[in-house]
């Protein structure tokens, strides 16, 4: 079994909370689009809605006081301010369905998946399974030196690990660069997979299967947590996710007792190739003992016949 790797220490301000009132910095695709979305489209729009509604109310509380009008206007109506109320909200529903339609197909439209990890909701940690590399595990959160509920036996929590209640006793690791499916359940009551700076929030239900999928490009620890209340410690179900270059992914399953895919059946077909492909070779002839060597069976099925007719 090879080495295990080491553990990497996460980077601060990346993949994990900070302090900062925006997004987290986003590392995959889906996140990129998400939060160009929001910083360049949603928020300017919501500033300048929120502006020009402030200034109407002020102008109408300035210009329509009972002090400057004291014979009050009998208007019921005004045709072109009805069609600007009507038709603004739509023209600026438009502007933002298109965009987040085209973020919705690019969400629910993955590429083809390079990797498939399956995630389970427990009450209250997480199980991770590779089903194409035959490796599966269990993921706790890791408890502080002095917290008095930590067994003896439990690792404690190390800067190297993560922050409090992020950090966890084995991470999900992944390859850089890669396209990978997450399907995500539960097997008790509603969790949630969430981890911010994939854009991944994915609900998990018991008796259903979700899929998410994410490629990132930059190495690196990102954490999460269950982001539906899920019972007495749903605050201490938190995700750790490590991406590393596809050799150390390599180089991790091995360590897992795993494989990858393909590599089983090309040991297997090797193996076959080296035994003579599974077929036991003859018996050797008993010294003094005639072997009838088999006939060469024709090339031309009707050969055979027409040589006795």
């Amino acid at each position: 079994m090879a080495a295990a790797l080491p553990t990497v220490a996460p980077t601060p301000g990346i993949g994990q909370p900070d302090g900062r009132m925006s997004l987290q910095d986003q590392v995959t695709p889906i996140g990129e689009e998400a939060a160009g979305f929001h910083d360049d489209i949603l928020l300017p729009l919501c500033a300048i809605i929120s502006i020009i509604v402030l200034v109407l109310l002020l102008w109408a509380m300035i210009r329509y006081r009972r002090g400057a009008n004291p014979v009050p206007s009998r208007n019921s109506h005004n045709t072109a301010i009805e069609v600007i109320w009507t038709l603004v909200p739509v023209l600026i529903l438009v502007a933002i369905a298109i965009p987040s339609i085209r973020l919705l197909r690019h969400t629910y439209s993955p590429p083809p998946a390079d990797l498939t990890v399956k995630v389970t909701g427990h009450q209250w940690y997480w199980s991770y399974e590779y089903p194409d590399n035959g490796v599966s595990f269990d993921s706790y959160m890791l408890k502080e030196a002095s917290d008095p509920t930590r067994q003896k036996n439990q690792r404690a929590r190390t800067d190297a690990d993560g922050p409090p209640l992020l950090a966890v006793d084995e991470r999900v690791v992944i390859p850089q660069g890669k396209v990978v499916k997450f399907i995500v359940t539960a097997d008790d009551v509603i969790h949630s997979f969430a981890v911010p700076a994939f854009w991944i929030k994915q609900d998990a239900n018991p008796g259903q299967l979700h899929e998410a999928w994410v490629k990132v490009d930059r190495p690196g620890v990102y954490f999460g947590q269950c982001s539906e209340l899920c019972g007495a410690r749903h605050g201490f179900m938190p995700i750790a996710v490590e991406v590393v270059p596809p050799a150390e992914f390599a180089q991790w399953v091995a360590s897992k007792g795993g494989h990858l895919p393909g590599a089983k059946a090309a040991a297997a077909s090797l193996s076959q190739t080296q035994t003579g492909g599974g077929v036991s070779a003859p018996a050797p002839a008993v010294p003094g003992t005639a072997t009838a060597s088999p006939a060469a069976a024709p090339a031309n099925p009707n050969a055979a016949t027409g040589a006795h007719q």
